[in-house]
């Protein structure tokens, strides 16, 4: 099976099921399915939500495709699952990639999918009302291998935070929560697209804080490139202060290597199907064709360059 073959964007789906299953024209002999593993994350964070979805849909709408979600430390570890081949689709924030494009790409995007918001979030009731306010504190910046560990790892290092001046944990979101709930540590960093369930299901139990972030957007991007933006928190999304943050956009990536008709049914469903992705999570819902192309520093992988040709975002 080769990703070299000529594929119209307008090729019939009976051309996706002969190459993503690999048939060589006897139908009597039964094929192995293409699996398609979806490294997300935490199981209470978006990208797992996503992926979810997004598996469901390919195993119903794909034929010869069995799709499923892989549970991982987010960003930095999917972009090397991905990449070496131990999986097929992932989720990553932008600035887990090289700040340039690379020359012989093993990973390619198929979309930029929403913006993942910075949380640094504390008891409502607690002595940390700024950044400044964790020197000395017990912080989970997020797991090994995770972005909310690059980016809150960055922040720190801008506001002279770094090194020992902060008490650093290394949780994942769930244990995170866990530690905050009971007193183990006094804030913890993580980065997702509104509203994190991990964080609003705390919020039911919990008074909150989302600390403000927005002044330290420029000293990111004076320090470590463009892809970080402020963003708003409404108070309507963890019934806590509003408040402005530090984002970065997060794409889904695929292996280079996946054949084309392929990747452009998965940018296919991604986009028309952003309904029921939605209803997995709201962020799904904020993706259209127009903005999804936009994946610096990461080439567009051909058959999601083909879809969006013929859709004209």
């Amino acid at each position: 099976m080769s990703r070299h073959w000529p594929v119209r964007a307008a090729a019939p789906l009976v051309l996706v099921l002969l190459l993503v299953t690999g048939l060589t024209g006897c139908r009597d002999e039964p094929s192995e399915p293409t699996r398609i593993r979806i490294a997300t994350g935490s199981p209470t964070a978006v990208y797992h939500a996503f992926g979810q979805s997004l598996a469901a849909l390919l195993n119903r709408e794909v034929p010869g495709v069995r799709a499923e979600v892989v549970v991982t430390a987010a960003s930095a570890q999917n972009v090397r699952l991905v990449g070496a081949g131990e999986a097929e689709l992932g989720f990553t924030q932008a600035d887990v990639l090289p700040p340039r494009e690379p020359e012989h790409p093993s990973v390619l995007a198929v979309a930029r999918v929403y913006d993942d918001l910075l949380h640094l979030v504390t008891r409502a009731g607690g002595p940390i009302r700024t950044l400044g306010d964790l020197r000395g504190r017990r912080v989970s910046v997020g797991a090994d291998g995770s972005g909310t560990e690059i980016t809150a790892t960055r922040l720190l290092a801008v506001a002279q935070l770094g090194g020992d001046r902060v008490r650093q944990e290394h949780l994942g979101l769930d244990d995170s929560v866990a530690a905050l709930r009971e007193g183990r540590i006094d804030a913890f960093f993580f980065s997702g697209g509104l509203p994190v369930r991990g964080v609003a299901d705390l919020a039911q139990r919990t008074s909150l804080r989302i600390v403000d972030l927005g002044d330290w957007t420029e000293p990111l991007r004076r320090a470590y490139g463009q892809v970080y933006v402020t963003r708003d928190v409404p108070r309507s999304v963890y019934r806590a202060d509003p408040v402005s943050t530090v984002a970065n956009p997060n794409y889904l990536i695929v292996r280079a290597d996946l054949p084309a008709a392929l990747v452009r049914e998965v940018t296919r469903l991604l986009m028309d199907r952003r309904e029921e992705l939605a209803a997995a999570h709201p962020a799904a819902g904020r993706m259209s064709p127009r903005s999804a192309i936009v994946t610096t520093p990461l080439p567009l992988h051909p058959g999601a360059a083909q879809w969006y040709r013929a859709a004209k975002p």
